[in-house]
């Protein structure tokens, strides 16, 4: 059974396809990458997973929803939620009020019980706020709950739009290069953070250069070249694949 299933995804722009007749099932609660050199295609197949590009071709149907060429805002209310290689956090905000941005499309607040600020509403904003701070604390940034996003080290920043995902309801949580510029220490904590999002039943779309932190949490992997898919299969499989060498190191490096 597959939670998510991309069927023949193609993207162009002017003519030069970026994505180009791609294929495959995600299973629920698997963490599923996506690699390949760079212009591979890849951050643009994130941005048609999560309705920031319309596809020029193929399908998108997520736990049974057809959501192809859907506004973004639909594919996060589906349960689809994503972070990005350049980070998009709102600076000016706390951590903590960065979770509950996170939270919106969830948050059932009449405008009548916010304006008249009627104790029903109350009740509800303390229960967010509970539970963003529960979020801050499963990806270890706790102790910035009151901080002022500008003031956190960029570690930590990489874990607060992972909880600000989580705080969407997502089924579903795309990842794009989060250990990029970490240090080993902190992709360690990355690494453990994701496999304790799929052992808690959250499937992860992961999409990375660390090849070590791929090869270590993935159940299985997409490599994509020029925009196609050059195959798929587990980690044993796909480092194993003369075609994967060829594509990362030279014809040269896969015949030796």
């Amino acid at each position: 059974m597959s939670l998510l299933a991309v069927e023949g995804l193609a993207k162009e722009f002017g003519g030069l396809k970026a994505v180009d007749g791609v294929s495959f099932d995600v299973r629920p609660g698997s963490v599923h990458s996506i690699i390949g050199p760079n212009g591979a295609g890849k951050t643009t197949l994130l941005n048609l997973l999560n309705g920031i590009y319309v596809p020029s071709a193929g399908r998108i149907v997520f736990d049974g929803r057809d959501l192809t060429g859907a506004a973004p805002h639909r594919f996060a209310a589906a349960g689809i939620a994503r972070t990005f290689q350049n980070l998009q956090i709102f600076f000016n905000m706390t951590a903590l009020e960065n979770v509950l941005v996170g939270g919106h499309l969830h948050a059932r607040a009449p405008l009548a019980a916010a304006m008249l600020r009627l104790p029903g509403r109350a009740e509800a904003e303390r229960g967010y706020r509970v539970q963003a701070l529960e979020l801050l604390r499963f990806v270890g940034i706790e102790e910035y709950a009151t901080a002022p996003a500008d003031a956190m080290p960029y570690g930590a920043l990489k874990r607060l739009e992972i909880a600000r995902a989580l705080a969407a309801l997502a089924g579903l949580v795309l990842l794009d290069e989060p250990a990029a510029g970490l240090n080993p220490t902190e992709t360690a904590a990355i690494d453990e953070l994701i496999k304790r999002l799929s052992a808690g039943g959250v499937t992860v779309i992961l999409v990375e250069h660390n090849m070590r932190l791929v090869m270590g949490v993935s159940d299985h992997i997409v490599v994509l070249d020029y925009g196609k898919k050059l195959t798929e299969g587990t980690a044993e499989e796909v480092r194993n694949d003369p075609r994967v060498i060829e594509a990362y190191l030279g014809a040269a490096a896969a015949e030796a």
